[in-house]
């Protein structure tokens, strides 16, 4: 008689390919029947179109019926609900994190990686907006410049003479700059001019020291990244090392620009980084009569959010505040609060810190002293 215990034991080789763990240990077998030399197995897949769904299930028949007795094996699959998919993915998340490098980003921070399919949406300039808005809401921040290659942080905070510094054991000390936490390329080179020559093995090396070599503060709330544009090492660098960050897409409204974009949700997908909304850039133009001008397209951002089952976290208006602002090393959250871009993006930070709500230990004691080192730079 062919005991329960001997095929889940056979299960335990099914793996799936996209979560990288068995399907046991994932919870997607559902149901498990013996009748005589025949076997019924009900596997629940995160969704009924699952590109791997054939693999799987001929690996399910291949393993089960490989054990002595059983002549026959059948497979039931079906679809997860939201809730089980919820469950699946806290697992997975869970999982990663165990086997996560250690850095020196507390697990408490807040991780956001502003990701785009391709360069030129203005993903650069609303992070630093963004980090500096949700900076201004109280919560000690820090911003990651991790396009390698296309660094333009320093410059648009106007810090391209200063430079990151050794400290306490031989830590690199990021740069302490308009109430953020800043590191960068940027900060590294003689020349904002230089070329970095990088191959993709650098680029993720790169990301490392970044993270686990650099003294960032233990009490940091979150921590905004600028991501480099697509899909390629970097982004899987930082699902492996922070398996807590979640990631904000920026589109502009074109459908082209938008079906980039999700090219790179995609990819958070299969990363199992959580996307947490999409911002829509360069959203319409409207003149100091009132006329209106989408000279970029409509609608992209909201298709995209609709598309991947998240919110629309903001439409930000093209403004010359923000091309100047960013110029200029004068953002425009803080240059023009109130401005068209500037009340956007503000609204868009204080979204996000709603979505993602600080851990615990973000006190309103440790918010009082961010207030009053932002104060000291004023």
């Amino acid at each position: 008689m062919t005991k329960r215990a001997d095929i889940e034991a056979a299960l335990r080789g099914v793996i799936d390919p996209e979560l990288n763990a068995d399907i046991v240990e994932l919870g997607m077998v559902s149901d498990i029947k013996v009748d005589g030399a025949h076997v019924s197995i009900g596997v629940a897949l995160t969704v009924a179109a699952c590109p791997m769904r054939n693999q799987i299930e001929s690996d399910v028949v291949r393993k089960v019926a490989a054990i002595p007795g059983i002549d026959d094996v059948t497979v039931d699959v079906t679809a997860m609900n939201a809730e089980q998919r919820s469950e699946l993915m806290s697992k997975v998340r869970l999982r990663a994190r165990e086997n996560a490098t250690p850095t020196m980003i507390s697990p408490q921070t807040r991780v956001i990686a502003v990701s785009s399919g391709k360069g030129g949406v203005g993903k650069s300039s609303l992070s630093v907006n963004l980090a500096l808005a949700i900076s201004a809401l109280g919560h000690r921040t820090g911003l990651l410049d991790a396009d390698i290659w296309g660094f333009s942080v320093p410059r648009m905070l106007a810090s391209t003479d200063a430079r990151l510094e050794a400290g306490e054991n031989r830590k690199i000390q990021p740069l302490q700059a308009t109430g953020l936490e800043i590191v960068s390329t940027g900060l590294l080179v003689d020349d904002e001019d230089t070329a970095l020559m990088w191959r993709g093995l650098m680029l993720s090396k790169a990301l490392e020291q970044f993270l686990t070599d650099v003294a960032w503060s233990p009490n940091l709330g979150y921590l905004i990244i600028d991501m480099p544009p697509g899909t390629g090492d970097v982004q899987m660098a930082l699902s492996r090392m922070l398996p807590q960050a979640e990631m904000v897409v920026v589109t502009t409204p074109q459908r082209a620009a938008q079906k980039v974009a999700a090219r790179v949700a995609d990819m958070a997908r299969r990363s199992h980084m959580p996307v947490v909304g999409v911002v829509e850039n360069m959203s319409g133009f409207t003149t100091e009569d009132g006329r209106h001008y989408d000279l970029f397209g409509s609608g992209g951002g909201l298709e995209l959010a609709d598309q991947l089952g998240v919110p629309l976290l903001g439409r930000v208006p093209l403004d010359p505040g923000v091309v100047n602002g960013g110029d200029e090393g004068r953002p425009v959250v803080t240059e023009d609060p109130n401005g068209p871009a500037g009340t956007e993006i503000r609204s868009i930070a204080a979204r996000l810190t709603e979505l993602i709500p600080p851990a615990a230990e973000d006190t309103c004691t440790a918010r009082i002293a961010v207030l009053a080192e932002q104060l000291e730079h004023l």
